[in-house]
């Protein structure tokens, strides 16, 4: 029986943005292959793709619960950032609607991706995020928080019951290797699950000799 692996990518789409727009699309669709690529690698794994982007303005699914071979690139006009960042909204949205898809003993990552601080949310607070990751990574969900080196990104992740966080410089070069890290991260993630091997959420972006980006050669 094959294994279900949900990756969830929580990408801000806020005015501020802008400055690395080009990169944040390009990464995305680099982790969009990466997960096409664990497909193939470990065909037992039933790879499922959300991929929701946010302002203050939408919350847009651009892949709900979507086979990772029925995935294709993004168009550029998909991301175009603008307006306020309403992160809890977006997380709670987002991950309570995963809920509703993902069983007991699937397999769940949780990436979230922002350039800046929650400021705009209307329905959840920072107590009901907390609450959710606490009884999800009961479940042994694995979530991360990735930010700007302009946050507290470690502070914010804590806040809200986050181990794993990952911290990158907001320009062209600083967001291609964030984007490479949470590749490698996520093909390791992928590698322990088929070793059936007990994964650490808070190592998730912890270098090894042994890491190799996914995409290299493709």
């Amino acid at each position: 029986m094959k294994k279900n692996v949900f990756n969830l990518i929580v990408v801000d789409e806020s005015g501020s943005m802008e400055i690395i727009r080009e990169q944040a699309f390009s990464g995305m669709n680099e982790t969009l292959s990466t997960i096409r690529i664990m497909q193939e690698k470990y065909p037992e794994t039933n790879q499922r793709v959300s991929l929701v982007t946010f302002d203050s303005h939408h919350t847009t699914w651009l892949y709900d619960n979507t086979a990772a071979s029925d995935t294709i690139d993004l168009r550029r006009d998909q991301y175009t950032p603008g307006g306020c960042t309403p992160l809890y909204d977006a997380i709670g949205k987002a991950v309570s609607r995963l809920n509703t898809q993902a069983g007991e003993g699937d397999n769940v990552l949780v990436t979230i991706i922002t350039d800046g601080e929650e400021n705009s949310s209307r329905e959840w607070t920072l107590s009901m995020i907390r609450e959710l990751i606490g009884k999800l990574k009961k479940r042994e969900w694995t979530f991360s928080l990735i930010g700007t080196d302009n946050l507290d990104v470690d502070s914010m992740a804590q806040s809200m019951h986050i181990d794993a966080t990952l911290h990158f410089q907001q320009n062209v070069e600083g967001t291609k290797k964030m984007f490479c890290a949470e590749r490698i991260a996520r093909s390791r993630f992928n590698k322990f699950l088929d070793k059936k091997e007990a994964f650490c959420g808070s190592a998730l972006f912890e270098a090894t000799d042994e890491d190799v980006d996914p995409l290299k050669g493709v």
